[in-house]
């Protein structure tokens, strides 16, 4: 038997979540039992596995044998897809024995129907003029019932209408059902709501589907008064397609890697980092906040990026051996091998760095965006995704660089994530921020919002249990969003792994 733990938002404790059935007499068991929970891009979801040899159906666990356990986290999971975690014993010796771990996400008929219909030679059922015919769509419910689904537009006094194309979810037509009843209605529109039947039809999503669809239009009260009668005329099926939808896990189990760029201001307002009060002393017992909002956000992306090889740049500060001043200088100072791994890494470059540079300024952002700019102009088929992360204490000095700077990586698979550090006014921040409206420069448009923004100091209020986890949820929370609107603009679609044998959606995971 398998038992898995969670941990709370914010909470430091393990709680039991789920037990899978007992595999008797079995060393290699495949759990039937699966684990459903919800997926969050911007949090750190941890788990605990446990697995026991059961030898009777007392819930108590303490009366079965433990054989092994494994803490990992949600994030890795769904990174990897297929996961192979050897076991460890209370005292955390490695064991012998593994457990597999497949991470998918579950499909909820996530496809879109496009369709565009018109009709052909509609009774006439104004006085008038001709009609103003209009269709709804309904589907058969479970309870034998008929729901509305989707009604089209009125088109004005005519008989043959081309009414305008839509799109309406699989799930919602026909609740993924191909061969669900559906019922077309087409009426004459009137003013007074009172609206004249032209005729019906019954079809499928199937029927729909046949390149030659075309339905004549019945109505039953004329049929039953006119011997003659053969129909009220046709409605026709113009254009079909089923459009997949993408998620953001669809990309990731994909193959789509994430790296991540720090940028860590360095410039002489962070105060003298010998002193206690400066924003970058470091303090062998607590973090300082920079520290903190690298731990906090580094910690999470690492997840997703399969080496957790992390570029890490400085700005704003005089650089040995000749000290100028440099507004885009790696900060472990080896430019051949710039990276640091894992957000320990970065964090060891980072106090490291304080010791080497003399702080000075301005404050300028343009240099370090343009710099994971270029890197992403060679990666624009979907393969890879950039976020920048920029840690900053004071005002922007090239704001208008950095608004170019801005609308140019918005056209490319970047994000950018901007914590204020200390007690400045960030006003100006928030104007990158677009949330209200589109940044421009100059008549120019950024192409997508690719900025969100937070302030640090908003979060030393909160338990510092929670404080670190909050910031990082707040930052990264428009992360997935950002991804999947660069993705739909350069009608990109995820690659399949030769692994991947299911079609994933970001509600809920099973684990088996």
């Amino acid at each position: 038997m398998c038992v898995t733990y969670v941990q709370p938002f914010g909470q430091n404790k393990w709680m039991e979540f789920h037990r899978t059935e007992s595999v008797k007499n079995n060393q290699d068991p495949n759990f039937v039992s699966k684990v459903l929970i919800s997926y969050k891009f911007e949090e750190k979801q941890s788990l605990l596995f446990e697995i026991y040899d059961t030898d009777s159906k007392d819930t108590d666990l303490s009366t079965h044998d433990f054989l092994g356990t494994i803490q990992t986290n949600l994030g890795q999971l769904v990174a990897n897809k297929r996961n192979k975690l050897q076991l460890k014993d209370r005292a955390g010796n490695l064991k012998s024995s593994y457990l597999v771990i497949t991470a998918e996400e579950l499909g909820l008929d996530r496809d879109q129907v496009i369709l565009e219909m018109s009709g052909f030679k509609l009774d006439k059922k104004d006085f008038f003029g001709k009609s103003d015919p209009f269709l709804e769509i309904y589907k058969l419910t479970d309870t034998g019932n008929y729901t509305l689904v989707h009604k089209t537009d009125v088109i004005k006094d005519t008989l043959t209408p081309h009414w305008k194309k839509f799109n309406i979810s699989v799930r919602a037509l026909c609740n993924g059902d191909y061969e669900r009843d559906l019922k077309f209605i087409c009426f004459d529109w009137n003013s007074s709501g009172d609206h004249s039947l032209i005729g019906e039809f019954h079809t499928t999503l199937k029927g729909l589907l046949d390149p030659n669809a075309a339905f004549k239009c019945i109505n039953g009260k004329k049929k039953e008064k006119k011997k003659d009668y053969k129909d009220s005329g046709e409605i026709r099926v113009d254009y079909i397609n089923i459009q997949a939808t993408y998620t953001f896990l669809d990309y990731v189990q994909g193959g789509t890697e994430i790296f991540c760029t720090v940028a860590i201001d360095f410039t002489g307002s962070n105060g003298n980092p010998s002193k206690p009060t400066s924003l970058h002393f470091i303090d062998p017992t607590n973090m300082n906040s920079y520290e903190q909002a690298i731990w906090s956000v580094v910690s999470i992306i690492e997840d997703y990026d399969s080496d957790k090889q992390f570029a890490v740049l400085g700005f704003g500060a005089k650089i040995p051996p000749h000290g100028q001043v440099s507004h885009e200088f790696f900060v472990n100072m080896n430019p051949q091998n710039p990276h640091c791994f894992g957000v320990r890494g970065v964090l060891d470059a980072y106090r490291t760095c304080i010791n080497q540079v003399q702080l000075y300024g301005p404050t300028n952002f343009a240099p370090v965006i343009n710099h994971v700019a270029k890197i992403a102009q060679s990666h624009q088929d979907g393969s890879k995704y950039f976020i920048l992360l920029i840690l900053t204490d004071g005002v922007i000095t090239d704001m208008p660089e950095t608004i170019q700077a801005i609308i140019l990586s918005s056209s490319l698979p970047i994000s950018i994530i901007i914590v204020g550090i200390g007690n400045a006014e960030f006003d100006a921040m928030e104007e990158l921020d677009a949330d209200k409206g589109g940044l421009k420069y100059n008549g120019i448009y950024a192409a997508r919002d690719i900025v969100q923004f937070v302030a640090f100091n908003s979060y030393h209020n909160l338990d510092p249990n929670i404080a670190h986890l909050q910031l990082a949820k707040d930052v990264l929370a428009e992360v997935p969003k950002q991804f999947m609107d660069y993705m739909k603009i350069n009608g990109i679609v995820p690659k399949r792994r030769a692994s991947q044998t299911t079609t994933p959606e970001i509600e809920n995971l099973k684990i088996q």
